[in-house]
């Protein structure tokens, strides 16, 4: 069974420097973070083995947070080989989500 990958500043670069990754940046008290938090379970699962899905807690990981930018949340960044390629802000689909992995493999 697929787990998505919880990042913190120790493992962030390792982890996104080859392959395709999506990384969902969250906080506990987010509303729509929560809403969205079983779609990223379920594509930890459908992905797995061809594409890391990530979280990050922007309450522990403030410093990732600010690398990127990241001024509201759920924010999701798509990174291939370590190069941001693409981000979507705000809660989305399963679909929304799966077309944008999907176009990177």
């Amino acid at each position: 069974m697929g787990k998505y990958l919880e990042l913190t500043a120790a493992n962030f670069d390792d982890t996104v420097k080859e392959g395709v990754s999506m990384v969902d940046f969250w906080a506990p008290w987010c509303g729509p973070c929560r809403m969205i938090a079983p779609v990223i379970e379920e594509l930890a699962e459908d992905f797995e083995g061809k594409a890391k899905i990530c979280k990050v807690n922007t309450d522990e990981e403030q410093d990732i947070a600010i690398k990127f930018g990241i001024r509201s949340i759920p924010t999701v960044i798509f990174f291939k080989n370590g190069e941001v390629v693409d981000q979507m802000v705000g809660a989305a689909s399963k679909q929304a989500f799966e077309e944008k992995i999907n176009a990177l493999l």
